[in-house]
């Protein structure tokens, strides 16, 4: 059954990588794309330039952007062992909205065009700790009390955000919306190889963390007898989460309930072992982001949609879907 599902999600995922790649207001064949993937240039030099300056950068930051968000929604939903966490919880994207925002409005340029992402990056991974110092106590975190710290941070960083745009002019404010429904239409080799690190570097750290995760749902008391540091297991993991969903909203804008949606999916098909969780949510990850991809550039002819708006149109009905079915199962959480 494992097997197949990776099998499964690859086959997809490549599937959708070349799709993704030939669709576009300058269509390029199917089998060009391959051929061009595998070092054999297309024939025509256009196609050829349009794929591996344009195509082919965006495809990637997809894969990464997807696979962060999924790995990092399947750890929230572990470090707080309920299936509704997602990494906006902890404050990380409202706290990278309002570093861009505020590069946008004030026409900050001092890292050239990394300014924004650099900017966004230090907010989102400040607002992370943020949450979590105010919901410590004690040498204890409580789950509860972190959650509703991060709703408290997300309310401040959206009024942030309202000011902000406010105060911007009438492109600025332009800017500020389109950021916030994210995009993946701006990706260049040079974001993907700058987020990239990062990236996998956060997928293999929480690949190590999996079996403390799969002791930690027995419940905290059993797995602090079995060895588990807790404390220190769900400080590692939120700032992980921080570090990676920071780093790839700050170039891509706003995307919600990948890390929701993909996590519990796989969760339903393999169980709740982490050890294939954490993988397969990040393949499950690539695959949506570059599915939602294509559609943004598919639905409507000659117009590249939001790709967060896209991601919301699946995630809501989802997010309703799993609240009902778990209120007809378990009557709810109390």
């Amino acid at each position: 059954m494992r097997s197949l599902l990776f099998l499964t999600l690859a086959g997809l995922l490549f599937g959708a990588v070349l799709l993704s790649a030939s669709v576009g207001q300058f269509p390029i064949p199917v089998n060009d794309v391959f051929a061009s993937l595998f070092g054999s240039p297309a024939a025509d030099p256009m196609a050829e330039a349009t794929l591996w300056n344009v195509r082919f950068p965006r495809v990637v930051m997809s894969i990464v952007v997807g696979a962060v968000l999924g790995v990092a929604g399947a750890l929230m939903q572990g470090v707080f062992g309920n299936p509704l966490a997602e990494p906006s919880v902890v404050g990380v994207s409202s706290g990278a909205a309002v570093g861009a925002c505020l590069t946008i409005v004030f026409q900050l340029s001092f890292l050239g065009q990394f300014t924004t992402p650099v900017i966004a990056f230090a907010f989102g991974l400040a607002a992370t700790l943020l949450v979590y110092s105010f919901a410590r106590s004690g040498g204890r975190t409580e789950v509860v009390t972190l959650i509703l710290t991060g709703v408290a941070v997300n309310a401040v960083a959206g009024a942030g955000i309202a000011f902000l745009t406010f105060l911007g002019d009438q492109q600025a404010r332009e800017q500020i919306v389109f950021w916030q429904l994210g995009s993946i239409a701006g990706a260049r080799w040079s974001y993907v190889w700058t987020v990239l690190p990062l990236a996998v570097v956060g997928v293999v750290l929480a690949a190590v963390l999996a079996r403390r995760l799969d002791l930690l749902a027995l419940g905290e008391r059993p797995a602090r007898h079995l060895g588990v540091n807790v404390e220190l297991l769900r400080l590692g993991s939120i700032v992980l989460v921080a570090l990676m969903v920071s780093a790839a909203v700050s170039f891509t804008g706003v995307i919600g309930f990948v890390g929701l949606v993909v996590p519990h999916l796989i969760r339903m098909i393999v169980g709740p072992g982490h050890r294939v969780l954490l993988p397969a949510s990040a393949l499950g990850g690539a695959l949506l982001l570059v599915a939602a991809d294509l559609g943004a550039r598919g639905v409507i002819t000659f117009v590249d949609l939001p790709i967060g708006m896209l991601t919301a149109l699946v995630g809501g009905p989802f997010f309703f879907w799993l609240l009902r079915r778990t209120r007809q199962q378990a009557g709810g959480w109390a």
